[in-house]
């Protein structure tokens, strides 16, 4: 499935970062992103970019996104697990002492002019997490139609 998602090519429509603080990014300290409503009807994918240096202390980390749809009020809430040092402690990120990543999150289905507001947050068992610098959202409208995507969304939506 993350192969599908990451497969279609898209046009990019938001691309944004957020810094943590520099004393560490702490648990009850969301980051919050809003996309401008988008100007066309179509499916969007969503990724998550982070970016660490030497201090993080974990292998992975747990991520809990919320997003609300500003037109409708629609919430949603996803948790992302994004593996970020393998197991001999190497980082798995692109970079040399400032590590990036980009981690699909979902393909969403959006309206002209529906908008966004995204918070993520931490779910460690730190209260204040190190090494994280940035957090960041990329929204892309997808190229072509992705049939895997939209049955997962009419899934979805049965739940």
């Amino acid at each position: 499935m993350v192969l599908m998602l990451t497969a279609c090519k898209g046009k990019t429509v938001y691309h944004d970062y957020e810094q943590t603080s520099a004393s560490g990014w702490e648990k009850n300290d969301p980051l919050t992103f809003t996309i401008p409503p988008v100007k066309d009807t179509g499916n969007y994918t969503e990724e998550v970019g982070l970016r660490i240096n030497g201090y993080f202390p974990f292998q992975n980390l747990n991520l809990i996104v919320e997003q609300t749809k500003m037109n409708t009020g629609e919430q949603q809430c996803d948790t992302l697990v994004c593996q970020l040092i393998n197991k001999k402690g190497y980082p798995e990120g692109k970079g040399v002492s400032l590590y990036q990543y980009l981690f699909p999150l979902k393909t969403l289905h959006l309206e002209k002019d529906d908008s966004l507001r995204i918070e993520i947050r931490h779910d460690m068992k730190r209260e204040i997490l190190p090494g994280i610098t940035d957090i960041g959202i990329k929204l892309s409208k997808t190229s072509r139609t992705n049939k895997v995507a939209t049955r997962i969304k009419a899934q979805e939506d049965k739940q």
